[in-house]
């Protein structure tokens, strides 16, 4: 859906050319104010724009004829949504019962009615998310649900003042233009726009600053909480950019003293890395192998048993089993059927896949080991880059927050709080001159690819108005001789398949941008990402089409009499909101409807699954793996929306409104996925959501600065005096507001690290008789669902620091009813012991390769003996098991899907 919409979009602002645009202008400009053109039937395209747009003004068509088969096809989607629930529990409530979740990660169950369940799902707090699932899913929801309301609180701000004041302006528009700002003519009432811009900008930026604030205590109550601050990630600092001089961990020690804990040197593993992948790329290749002639063993006897009419077929005794390799498989499978491979593509020698697998591995194994017994013991080549552990977070803080070396540039950037399983460890070894390089040339291809994306999407938008396109170039004719069908699938086809291609790759090639230019996590990617996206989404989907939209509404009558043309574009301008009331209905049911149905995912799981899933591995991988975000490319789209709202709040507030049900709805969707399907892999510790928010002050902005354009253009010095003044006050306010948060958004107060150590002992105090036995902060969670001690009140906690305020005293006080000691209360406590044995302590931040053990194989267990056969020999060289997968009485390959805890099972650690 989101490329459907992303087609929309590009269809509104792919005209002609502008090559093309302009031969036609020089060769046939007087023929605009005389006949018809491709693109006159355009708002304002018509010479006689002020007289025929008024007689037929198509705006509420439009939006009805958008409205309608958009609102059908929700309806559609939603219904199939609550019929599929019921049945699909895997797909619409996986978070209730998968055994690959912890209890305390688990959601409650919803009764299984088609409509009973709604208010069940409305009494779970959205801060069930922050506990059980992530940050980063709480806070996008919060996004959505704060842009919801400020844009319903503009609406209350505007629509009483402007509404009247558009609607009576004398510029003889009529439906929906009849509400936007190109109707007024009289210039003193523009300080009407102009008030109620400062009301509600004003209103913007103080949104921004206090869920800043919010952002900020509900931050360091989550990265004080004992959940979090005993975690490795939290006390440990990542330095790159490492002189060689320091890559020594003697040297490091003298440098952080005694709260220093643990040191890895980051090496270079590429030998190690190529040696690991392919003993394990062998080692799946044997267990494919292996379950390949198990299953053809368990068909052909189930053959053989409806031939002889035998019900149980022949069993197998533990003497066979240790027989010699392959003899019980050799009963039901010909020599020549076994499986078999090339040892290179179609000329390659063919083998026995199994027996090859073996030899390879007895080779590759003890050379894995021996490679990852030197690099522990660091006989290897160092790379600039250094994971200093401390004994304490205050301590990591310290060092995070401190200069570390004194040469510029060197031992920075700093990162604290990085995940081991997140790290790039390719762009460990950037320098810090090629680490400035790779920022540039990455910054750089981005500027590019975001100023020319109009050219390849403005192909496809030609592609798709064939007819036009031959009217500007003649020459294209023999295109009409191809047969309906080609021609049809060009024009219709083509185009959607194209662009839907383009929409996929782009967030694909940004995160590659953001990954060349040395960032050294997923989630440092994932922000960088965020900024890349926006700046798309801005441009391109948002500037590029308003802009092309007036201007192609305009260009004719402009030909035809220049002098009137600043009239002409303060009509149009506004008209151009009425695609996006179009777009925030397409958007809002779409996506939120959309996203309850997962047709992709539905479609991959059920489908999919039943063709690729060909071993018991790949079914519990798709069985237990959830659905994740990009973060960088989620928080941008909605953002966007957010800034197209509030852009057109003055200019056409009409807008506000749809703005305010469309992110309400997809509010409602994503709150239904994070709590009961979504799962998060990624933890940007929140930092996506200050970004959106100084992202949402775009809007703002944009709106500014469009107003002062449409009052010059309009001739009306007062109005554009008053907003000059409001743009210097809100760049003033902007600039101090960051200056004094930023810092917070980086680092740990000192102050708060000491009161939390308190706070701690003194709740300990409070629930000793309770929880003996138990390290201070550290409470019993209980089992599942909403009674966990995160989600009910709680003894331990005290007192609530403050009475509980009225709303508005609450709103106009973030400082004091949204403080530590407020929101320390929702963050997560006792939902895990942090505790690491000592070889996750010892190995943690060294390479996956270093680390990594060698794969235990799972292959499906027959009644014939062949898997035990199989598992008997294949087990001398690698381990190997086939408890919990089988077959039915069909033949079909199944696996104990209600065992929380297959042989291939993992614990999630908690880095």
């Amino acid at each position: 859906m989101d490329t459907l919409n992303d087609f929309n979009v590009a269809i509104q602002r792919t005209s002609p050319s502008v090559s093309l645009v302009r031969h036609v202008i020089q060769r046939r400009a007087p023929a605009f104010c005389q006949q018809d053109i491709p693109g006159s039937n355009l708002p304002g395209s018509n010479p006689r724009a002020g007289e025929a747009q008024e007689e037929d003004d198509p705006s509420l068509s439009s939006f009805i004829s958008t409205l309608v088969p958009v609102l059908i096809v929700a309806i559609v989607l939603v219904s199939l949504f609550l019929l599929l629930r019921r049945k699909l529990k895997r797909n619409y409530e996986p978070r209730t019962f998968l055994g690959s979740l912890r209890p305390q990660e688990r959601s409650p169950a919803l009764p299984q009615g088609m409509l009973n369940w709604f208010g069940a799902f409305a009494k779970i707090p959205d801060s069930f998310v922050l506990n059980h699932q992530s940050l980063d899913g709480f806070l996008l929801l919060r996004y959505l649900k704060i842009a919801s309301a400020t844009c319903l609180v503009g609406c209350c701000i505007t629509w009483p003042v402007l509404f009247p004041i558009n609607i009576t302006g004398g510029g003889g528009l009529k439906q929906l233009n009849l509400l936007t700002f190109g109707n007024v003519v009289d210039k003193n009432r523009y300080y009407a726009h102009v008030f109620t811009a400062w009301i509600f900008f004003g209103f913007v930026f103080y949104m921004v600053a206090r869920e800043s604030i919010y952002y900020i205590n509900l931050r360091q109550a989550y990265l004080l909480s004992p959940l979090y601050a005993r975690r490795m990630s939290s006390r440990t600092v990542l330095f790159t950019s490492v002189p060689k001089g320091y890559l020594d961990e003697g040297v490091l020690r003298r440098m952080f003293g005694r709260a220093l804990k643990n040191i890895w040197i980051a090496s270079d593993c590429q030998e190690m890395e190529e040696a690991v992948e392919e003993r394990d790329q062998v080692a799946m290749q044997l267990e494919k192998a292996e379950t390949k002639l198990i299953k053809l063993a368990n068909t052909n006897r189930i053959k053989s048993m409806k031939k002889a009419g035998d019900s149980h077929g022949s069993g197998s005794n533990m003497d066979e089993a240790n027989g010699e390799s392959g003899s019980m498989a050799a009963k039901w499978v010909a020599t020549e059927k076994r499986p078999t491979h090339r040892l290179k593509p179609l000329i390659g020698k063919k083998v026995d896949t199994i027996n090859w697998c073996r030899s390879e591995l007895e080779r590759l194994i003890p050379k894995v080991d021996a490679l990852q017994a030197a690099h522990r013991a660091g006989e290897a080549e160092f790379i600039p880059s250094v994971f200093v552990e401390f004994y304490h977070q205050s301590d990591a803080q310290a060092a995070f927050q401190s200069l570390a070396h004194h040469q510029a540039l060197h031992m920075s950037p700093r990162f604290i709080g990085i995940n081991p399983e997140e790290v790039i460890w390719k762009n460990l070894k950037i320098t810090w001159a090629s680490r400035v390089v790779r920022n540039i040339l990455s910054i750089s291809f981005v500027t590019l690819l975001i100023v020319f994306w109009s050219i390849p999407v403005g192909f496809v938008g030609i592609l798709s108005n064939i007819k036009s396109l031959i009217d500007l170039a003649p020459f294209l004719g023999f295109l009409m001789d191809v047969p309906p069908v080609i021609f049809g699938l060009i024009q219709g086809l083509l185009p959607a398949i194209l662009l839907a291609v383009l929409m996929a790759l782009l967030p694909i090639v940004l995160r590659l941008a953001a990954k060349l230019g040395g960032a050294p996590s997923l989630a440092a990617i994932e922000l960088r990402t965020q900024n890349y996206y926006f700046a798309f989404q801005v441009i391109q989907v948002f500037l590029v089409t308003t802009l092309t939209s007036a201007a192609s509404a305009s260009v004719t009558s402009i030909i035809c009499n220049p002098t009137d043309a600043p009239n002409l574009l303060a009509k149009n301008i506004p008209k151009a909101s009425n695609f996006y009331v179009s777009y925030f209905v397409l958007q809002g049911l779409t996506i939120s409807s959309a996203k309850l149905l997962g047709i992709v995912g539905l479609i991959v799981f059920r489908l999919l699954g039943k063709i690729l899933d060909t071993t018991p591995r790949k079914m519990y991988r798709r069985w237990s793996t959830l659905s994740d975000l990009g973060w960088g490319t989620v928080f941008p789209v909605f953002t966007n929306l957010t800034v197209i709202a509030i852009t057109y709040s003055i200019i056409a507030p009409l807008v506000m409104g749809f703005a305010t049900i469309g992110l309400y709805l997809i509010y409602v969707a994503f709150r239904y996925n994070f709590l009961f399907v979504y799962d998060s892999h990624i933890d940007t510790k929140g930092l996506v959501y200050p970004r959106a928010l100084q992202q949402t002050t775009t809007g703002a902005y944009l709106a500014i600065v469009c107003l002062i354009g449409l009052f010059g253009i309009q001739a009306a010095p007062g109005p554009i005096v008053l907003m000059v003044i409001f743009l210097v006050f809100v760049v003033l306010f902007h600039i101090s507001l960051n200056a004094a948060l930023e810092p917070l958004l980086k680092y740990l107060p000192k102050s708060l690290e000491a009161e939390e150590q308190s706070l701690l002992a003194a709740e300990d105090g409070v629930v000793a008789p309770h929880s003996s036995g138990t390290d201070k902060g550290s409470h019993v969670a209980a089992s599942n669902g909403m009674t966990s001690s995160t989600d009910s009140p709680r003894k331990d906690l005290g007192p609530p620091p403050h009475k509980k305020p009225n709303f508005i005293t609450k709103f106009l006080r973030p400082d004091l009813y949204t403080d530590y000691h407020t929101l320390r209360r929702l963050v997560p406590r006792g939902f895990a012991d942090i505790v690491y044995d000592p070889v996750t302590e010892r190995d943690a931040y060294y390479h996956p390769s270093i680390s990594s053990q060698t794969p235990l194989l799972w292959v499906p267990k027959d009644s014939m003996g062949v898997s035990r056969q199989e598992c008997h020999h294949t087990g001398k060289i690698i381990p190997i098991s086939d408890e919990g997968a089988g077959f039915n009485e069909k033949g079909k390959l199944t696996w104990d899907s209600q065992s929380a805890r297959p042989p291939i099972w993992q614990e999630k650690i908690y880095y």
